[in-house]
């Protein structure tokens, strides 16, 4: 009777101290629920409740109002009044934390009850965040877009640093997130969050010619530091430059773009942490701050001022009226205790900035220990872990003899290689020879509008510039990860005599340029990929065997072949792809009225069009070009149907594009050619 009498009992209190706990939720804040670690509390009918009060104020559009406490119950009324207003796109946001919360929430919802409702408000969530960004790469504070200040780019409370987060998680498929997005949204939150990485870059402010950090908030046209409210001025922030530096120290393989403005941040941050200084609050019986003071304290911890004047990083604050003061006893109560005007958060950019810098920044002693220990100068190692005789690989073409009597190997190890590379036009002779073609990549994200250099800004953004020839590269992948952002050259080859082997060249616009009137260039095994125009030049250049894939419905090559030149852009062997959904692809139109391009014994896939070329709207071009085709094969090949003025080749027409024709040099002799040598 007594151990029946103690269990009850027993049960009793642990229904109790349960039910305690679970009630408890309602009373903290919403962020803190959302950061609660994840667990079995989330499969219990409370978290369910509040899930059902986050779906219910998710709008249509996909995102949420701010300052909401979610776990906070609802009548039938407001319920209702809350479905009524799911159509409207008033109030979405990512300000104060909104919308991201609730992805975290829901994120771990999913992982402990598999509910598709809390999946497919996540998704939309996803793609709320993907439809807001601007072109730049910034977000607005509201979307739909909303007039003032919050159309700015937004810095301010960690709203574009918490998009930021989310989308770095879901481009490198961690389990952070329960819900994996298809492969389609994964490129999208590459992309977007490439952008949004290349806005902050170029929105650190420049002092006196000095990187410095950033403002709350930047102008969405001018990029320059903007204001807010009226007590929130153009200035520089040391709050949230804080956690912009600590999202770019989270990039794996940075390029030197990301390096210098971290290693240029830390540098403001050092020079205007205050010292000697500690704020005092005064509460009243309620709990709530009627005053701030600022003591001076030789033994307190460094602050940062959250406002900082643009040329003098000198503190300000202001009162609603927008009026600078140098003091913070000079504002009212009103504003001096109810914000935030001092901060500590750089210190956590201090405790991981040595690691950062001792993975990524190699000293100049270093290099100079690595040059000497060259056992052979013209066959040198590449690797990203030291154990080679280079830690980039530019390095090493910066390294390499010019005009060299013979070959310069330079082997590169399996990785990541976030770098602009330039083989200058005396680095003669250079073969770049990857570990493996899938796992040495070679990558960076200049576009056209990022360059912003005029009309000819394309020839500027490509991440591998060949200008040596005699050029040799196999095993590698070469890539412009800028995304669909219009011109974005991921290989450039101005160099005769230059042969690609079984190389991934990937990218979106204007991927592959080949140049030189009279230059010859050989492309053999490869894997070419990009969108309209994305393979482009005036080069003599064969494609053997290589698969030509098309992300969009637009052209495959614009040749700008010279008048005099016997050939063009060459394609044997080859097979010609496309991703999903992509159906009206042209095999080529003229960037010159006298291109040639001729496809022979290719395999062409339905994405095809019948017409097959297009004359760029160039009347004569259809007299002057030569596109030809010999032995098409596949649902894409439809030689009754192809423009009047292209060519279906005879098979002795054929016959004379051969290698040696092509890219021969000595086509009467025995002497032996260029490309017979690899």
């Amino acid at each position: 009777m007594n151990y029946l009498k103690r269990n009850i009992i027993l049960l009793f209190v642990t229904c109790i101290a349960s039910s305690n706990f679970y009630s408890q939720v309602h009373d903290k804040k919403w962020e803190s629920i959302t950061n609660m670690e994840e667990g079995s509390w989330f499969a219990s009918n409370e978290a369910k409740e509040i899930a059902e009060n986050v779906l219910l104020y998710q709008r249509n559009i996909g995102g949420w109002p701010k300052n909401i406490q979610m776990q906070q119950p609802l009548s039938n009324d407001e319920k209702q009044k809350l479905l009524a207003l799911k159509s409207s796109t008033k109030g979405c946001t990512t300000d104060n934390g909104a919308t991201y919360q609730e992805m975290l929430f829901l994120s771990k919802m999913y992982r402990q009850v598999p509910d598709e409702r809390y999946k497919n408000a996540f998704l939309l969530g996803l793609d709320y965040i993907l439809q807001a960004q601007y072109e730049n790469g910034g977000w607005p504070q509201f979307y739909p877009l909303k007039k003032g200040y919050y159309t700015h780019i937004t810095y301010n409370d960690n709203s574009m640093v918490n998009i930021l987060q989310v989308l770095e998680e879901i481009k490198n498929k961690t389990d952070y997130f329960s819900i994996k997005p298809t492969e389609v949204i994964v490129k999208r939150a590459e992309i977007a969050f490439e952008k949004g990485i290349d806005c902050i870059v170029k929105t650190q402010y420049k002092q006196h010619g000095v990187l410095t950090s950033w403002c709350a908030q930047h102008d969405k046209e001018t990029l320059l530091p903007a204001k807010a409210r009226a007590y929130e001025l153009p200035s520089l922030s040391g709050k949230e430059s804080a956690k912009i530096v600590l999202l770019l120290m989270t990039i794996e393989n940075p390029s030197e773009e990301i390096k210098t403005a971290i290693v240029s941040a830390v540098k403001w941050f050092e020079k205007v942490q205050i010292n000697g200084l500690r704020e005092d609050r005064v509460y009243n019986e309620k709990g709530k701050i009627i005053n701030k003071i600022m003591v001076p304290d030789k033994n307190a911890k460094p602050i940062w001022a959250r406002f900082m004047e643009l040329d003098t990083n000198k503190p300000f604050f202001c009162d609603r009226d927008g009026i600078k003061k140098y003091s913070l006893a000079e504002i009212g109560a009103e504003r001096r205790n109810g914000y935030a005007w001092y901060t500590n958060e750089p210190k956590e950019v201090f405790k991981k900035y040595a690691r950062w810098e001792k993975k990524y920044l190699v000293s100049t002693a270093k290099k100079e220990t690595v040059k000497k220990k060259l056992n052979n100068e013209y066959n040198v190692v590449v690797s990203k872990d030291g154990t080679g005789d280079y830690l980039s690989i530019q390095e090493a073409i910066n390294n390499s003899k010019s005009f060299p009597y013979k070959r310069v190997i330079i082997n590169i190890k399996n990785g990541v290689y976030n770098e602009k590379i330039h083989v200058y036009d005396w680095n003669t002779k250079v073969s770049l020879i990857g570990e493996s073609k899938e796992k040495t990549i070679i990558t960076y994200n200049n576009y056209f509008d990022k360059i912003n250099l005029g009309r000819n800004s394309t020839f500027h953004t490509s991440t591998m510039l060949v200008e040596g020839d005699d050029f040799y590269a196999t095993n590698l992948t070469i890539k412009n990860t800028a995304g669909a952002v219009g011109q974005a050259v991921a290989l450039s080859v101005n160099a005769n005599r230059s042969y690609i082997n079984n190389c991934n060249i990937l990218g979106n616009q204007d991927t592959l340029y080949t140049t030189g009137e009279g230059f010859k260039q050989y492309f053999n095994n490869c894997y070419i990929e990009g969108t309209t125009d994305f393979i482009f030049g005036e080069a003599t250049v064969l494609f053997k065997n290589c698969t030509i894939n098309s992300k969009s419905d637009s052209y495959i090559t614009a040749a700008s072949t010279p008048e005099n030149q016997s050939f063009g852009f060459v394609f044997k062997n080859c097979k010609l792809t496309a991703d999903e959904n992509v159906t009206k692809v042209y095999l080529g139109r003229p960037w010159r009225i006298y291109a040639k391009t001729v496809y022979i014994n290719c395999e062409m896939s339905t994405h095809i069009l019948p017409e097959g070329w297009h004359n760029w709207n160039k009347n004569e071009a259809e007299k002057k070009s030569f596109y030809a085709e010999y032995n098409s094969q596949g649902e894409g090949a439809n030689n009754t149907k192809r423009v009047s003025w292209s060519h279906q080749l005879k098979k002795s027409a054929a016959k004379k594009y051969t290698l040696n024709n092509i890219l021969g040099e000595y086509k009467k002799t025995s002497k032996k050619e260029w490309y017979e040598a690899f």
